[in-house]
């Protein structure tokens, strides 16, 4: 068990916040709870030391009570003994890297306002800040000689009102002339830049801006972060990921490449220059010889199949490792021999670590079981990952590269966990209405009693090319679900990834049609189970799955009871001419809806829930942020407009301050609570 962080109630002096730390839900019965959701240990930004001896990571704990969060940073052993936790402060601290002495740490902290860039000792002693900026510093990277610093800084894009007006310095209007004004849950004010500037004696200076002013991003935006940019082991290189549009051209498209900036000349290249989808995440071998990235095909579809493609240094040449490996290929990371490349794929609703051997291109599986690895980081001996599954959240393990074997090492929630009834995970292969096998992920209660009937619930999953894994979710919990007496259907319908790319491209211009017949196949199934309640079924999902939700109200022919939909599309004209990514209603709709000639699209607006209302005739609760720039809150509230006009039973739950996810602690307590409430009142 690791440390505890000093209790929530705690403060260092009387002038600080109370430090956010380990939490000590009440519960009840061994059954989950919002509350004891929110209690959980929330582990990230796990690092291995040079030497592979030690390993570095933050835990996030979030208070209720305060309504926010706070992380601490963590060492130990790489056999997951002498846990140590090395902060104790009530400010933020992210982005903690391990330096080349195995003995010091560098890492962010907003003790002084605003993000810097400190080190201390891998005890937690001897702080110092090494960078004083004016702006938040995002992320870094040192060179691998550690004479430079590489970091991520927002810099304007753009005019403002008072650029314009001086004389009106507080008016909050917006002038806009072009696309992408705004992304998920901002007005595009700011883009991030990388910067890279020389590092001595713990002092930064000759700060240069690689991009020099120019008005594009790297990282990209919106979930971009320092993985996509890279030094080279010689420290000349900057590898940064960017894609050099801007306004319409940047809306319509995802043709990212990867960019080489020279250190010593201040040139820039394109690496990657007329391959046409997302080229992203460069990673050198150790040995200098090679780079890989992940890359996109098709310029526009951003649920492409992520290839993994490396290039050699001396010659440029090319080549995709994944030619005749159907499934994405993501977070790579180098053997320390240069021979090999680690990544994590899903297969089958499993997403597990895997090997592609440079010299013959062999890919191999190295590890099985339930679960979901989200990280991989090879050492000399071992590898270290991150997984979680329906069942428990992220934790560390040690994992033999050759047999698979994995051992726990961080047990942050072991506690917490220990005390818990977990429900039955089962996988099952249902067969769809064109014959195919579909898996179908079953989740029944704690204290499951095949003699009893249980009210059933059809999970719509979004994306809507994302699996329905292992996942672990902070909001849509299975196990929180099956703790309050329901048994959850989570199909893995056509349009997710992990069964081949022809399951997975079966969606795109096809919204209303064999991934709705997916859906029905597996909850009509289910409710053939004599412990299913067929009359009291109900259906929810968020995004695509709250598309999913509002179609299926129009066309389930009685079978659910009752609907809850999150953040998703109603009306698809208006959702075309709404959303900010142009690439994506292009891609999956198939085009405007004004192209009368195109039949996919004309297909897809066809299947807007809005035009099937009038055959509404089940309780429905709606669920949207007004943050969320991708899908407006207008879809939620027209949708909840139509079903009081219709007189169906409708309920609605707006946060003005959520965007496409419910991120605040009272917020997501209110979330689940408005949930199981509107469930328990139609299906209980």
């Amino acid at each position: 068990m690791a440390l505890a962080v000093l209790a929530a109630t705690s403060c260092a002096t009387k002038d600080e916040a109370p430090i956010i730390g380990k939490q000590n839900p009440e519960i009840k019965d061994g059954r989950m709870t919002p509350e004891i959701l929110w209690s959980f240990g929330r582990i990230g930004g796990t690092q291995v030391s040079p030497n592979g001896k030690r390993i570095l990571y933050s835990v996030s704990y979030y208070s209720i009570a305060q309504n926010k969060g706070n992380s601490e940073i963590f060492v130990m052993n790489a056999d997951g003994t002498d846990k140590k936790q090395i902060t104790h402060t009530a400010t933020r601290e992210a982005a903690a890297k391990w330096m080349n002495d195995n003995e010091h740490i560098a890492f962010l902290s907003s003790e002084t306002g605003t993000m810097q860039l400190w080190i201390m000792k891998s005890d937690g002693s001897d702080r110092t800040q090494i960078t004083n900026r004016e702006d938040n510093i995002n992320d870094f990277l040192f060179s691998p000689d550690e004479s430079k610093l590489l970091f991520i800084s927002d810099v304007k894009y753009g005019k403002r009102t008072a650029d314009i007006y001086p004389d009106l310095p507080k008016a909050s209007g917006i002038l806009v002339n072009d696309l992408m004004y705004k992304h998920w849950d901002e007005w595009v004010q700011t883009v991030p830049h990388p910067f890279v500037a020389d590092f001595k004696n713990n002092k930064i200076e000759n700060e240069v801006d690689i991009l020099k002013n120019e008005p594009f991003e790297s990282p990209m935006k919106p979930f971009g972060g320092i993985e996509q940019l890279a030094w080279s082991p010689d420290s000349k290189i900057v590898a940064y990921t960017c894609r050099k549009k801007t306004g319409k051209a940047y809306a319509l498209s995802t043709n990212s490449d990867i960019f080489f900036y020279n250190m010593n000349t201040g040139k820039t290249e394109n690496k990657t220059l007329g391959m046409m989808g997302y080229d992203q995440n460069p990673v050198f071998s150790p040995d200098g010889k090679w780079m890989a990235w992940e890359s996109m095909q098709h310029d526009g579809y951003e649920s492409d199949k992520s290839r993994l493609f490396v290039m050699n240094m001396q010659t440029g040449e090319k080549t995709d490792l994944s030619a005749d490996f159907d499934q994405n290929s993501n977070n790579l990371a180098w053997s320390h021999d240069s021979k090999s490349i680690y990544f994590i794929s899903c297969w089958h609703a499993l997403t597990q670590i895997y090997r592609a051997d440079l010299a013959d291109k062999k890919i191999t599986q190295i590890t099985k079981g339930i679960q979901d690895y989200s990280v991989v980081i090879p050492t000399n001996e071992k590898l270290i990952g991150v997984k979680h599954s329906m069942s428990k959240p992220d934790e560390i393990y040690s994992i033999n590269s050759i047999t698979g074997a994995e051992t726990e090492l961080s047990y942050e929630n072991k506690d917490l966990l220990a005390k818990l009834k977990m429900g039955r995970v089962e996988e099952r292969w249902i067969e769809t209405t064109d014959h195919k096998q579909m898996l179908t992920w079953v989740i029944y209660p704690p204290d499951f009693d095949p003699h009893k009937k249980y009210p059933t619930l059809l999970y719509c999953e979004g994306g809507p090319q994302s699996t329905v894994s292992q996942f672990w979710s902070y909001r849509w919990n299975f196990q929180l679900m099956a703790a309050n007496d329901y048994i959850i259907v989570a199909p893995n319908r056509r349009g997710l990834p992990g069964f081949g790319m022809k399951w997975l491209t079966e969606i795109s211009g096809d919204y209303g049609g064999q991934n709705m017949k997916d859906y029905l196949s597996a909850i009509d199934a289910l409710s053939k189970e004599p412990y299913v309640n067929k009359d009291k079924l109900g259906c929810v999902g968020a995004s695509y799955g709250g598309f999913s939700v509002y179609w299926l109200a129009g066309h389930h022919q009685k079978r659910f009871k009752a609907f809850i939909a999150h953040d998703g599309m109603f009306n698809l004209p208006q959702q075309y001419l709404e959303t900010e990514e142009m690439w994506f209603v292009n891609w999956d709709l198939g085009g405007p809806y004004w192209d009368k000639m195109n039949a996919i699209a004309q297909r897809s607006y066809a299947n807007s829930p809005h035009l099937f209302v009038d055959k509404w005739d089940t309780p429905i609760l709606i669920i949207h942020g007004e943050k969320d720039y991708r899908i407006l809150a207008s879809q939620g509230m027209a949708a909840f407009n139509a079903a009081v006009l219709r007189g169906v039973p409708a309920e609605m739950l707006i946060f003005p301050d959520e965007n496409h996810w419910v991120l605040q602690p009272q917020n997501g307590i209110l979330w689940q609570r408005t949930f199981f409430a509107w469930l328990d009142k139609w299906l209980k």
